[in-house]
């Protein structure tokens, strides 16, 4: 596993991350399987939010931190841990959002279901159009001089966004964002217009999540053919899947099974190869669901794409900027 420099900050995380997003795990336990699997594959960067649960049930809201606590009992010290902030976490006026309300409250919950005294790096959701960005920056700030987080990023900002957050950060004196975290994948290219350039010109690092475009290139899926029975495109997505793979996207699909072919290995390490060969992007999170599909996932980072390969990948997919989440 190789390791980098977490964005703009001095630590360093291993170059894919586990996301425990709980989209296919079918249980608990299967997920903590998942966790310990990539502790012992070397990874070392779990990204999580305050929002997620099994199968995005909104009762079990924060189940995944929960079971990342469990499973980082004995080895907290050794993980860099993110959580998230900003998603709806109920129907109240201030169960949303962005403001020093809502962060402060939100940070405590997560740290005790985390069961730890400290998130590494704390990550807003999204934008927030209803609060000052100075109220928010401002909080996120106060929250690493007291110890309750050590950094923050942002997610899901557009380019202006994550500049308008520089600039108010450093008039203000107050700790900067350190990452973007934003999809990225071979069917989403719409970060290269504005964010890959912003990135280059400020330095700051760029988390890659969707990196198989919501399973789409994990292999398993071909426009020819139904979606396997029980897969994410089989039950919540079935009603997207016959447009989901036409035109460009089948023909993506195709290029990446055939270089797949000639490497010995399979479409997702491929697609995820190609993510990773991009300067821009520091890391790529994989949300593989099961041990076997983390094992996968983790030779797509150490998978070498050949340049003609990656120009290959670059000319038939170069048309696309869907966002797929």
């Amino acid at each position: 596993m190789q390791y980098v420099n977490f964005g703009m900050s001095g630590v360093k995380v291993s170059q894919l991350a586990l996301g425990l997003g709980f989209r296919g795990q079918p249980d608990e336990g299967e997920a903590q399987r998942v966790v310990e699997a990539a502790l012992d594959s070397g990874i070392n960067l779990i990204d999580c939010a305050n929002v997620y649960g099994p199968m995005d049930d909104r009762a079990n809201i924060g189940r995944s931190e929960v079971v990342l606590g469990k499973a980082l009992k004995g080895k907290r010290d050794d993980v860099v841990i993110t959580s998230k902030v900003a998603s709806p976490i109920g129907h109240g006026p201030n169960d949303v959002g962005l403001s020093r309300y809502h962060i402060m409250r939100e940070v405590e919950r997560s740290l005790t279901r985390l069961q730890t005294d400290r998130i590494d790096v704390y990550l807003v959701h999204r934008y927030d159009d209803e609060t000052p960005l100075e109220e928010t920056l401002s909080t996120l700030s106060n929250l690493v001089d007291a110890g309750k987080i050590r950094y923050y990023g942002l997610c899901n900002f557009a380019a202006w966004q994550v500049t308008k957050a520089q600039g108010i950060a450093e008039r203000a004196g107050l700790h900067p964002p350190i990452t973007a975290q934003n999809p990225y994948s071979l069917m989403n290219r719409a970060l290269e217009t504005e964010l890959f350039p912003m990135a280059r010109d400020s330095g700051i690092g760029i988390m890659a999540y969707s990196p198989l475009a919501v399973g789409l290139l994990s292999g398993i899926y071909s426009p020819d053919d139904a979606p396997p029975q029980g897969s994410l495109w089989a039950t919540k997505r079935d009603a997207a899947f016959g447009s989901s793979l036409d035109g460009s996207r089948g023909e993506v699909l195709g290029a990446v099974r055939e270089i797949a072919r000639g490497h010995g290995a399979t479409p997702a390490q491929v697609a995820l190869a190609w993510v990773l060969s991009h300067d821009e992007i520091t890391i790529a999170i994989t949300g593989g669901d099961t041990v076997d599909h983390l094992s996968d996932n983790i030779g797509g980072a150490e998978l070498e794409l050949e340049d003609a390969e990656i120009a290959r990948l670059n000319a038939v997919s170069a048309s696309l900027n869907d966002v797929l989440d």
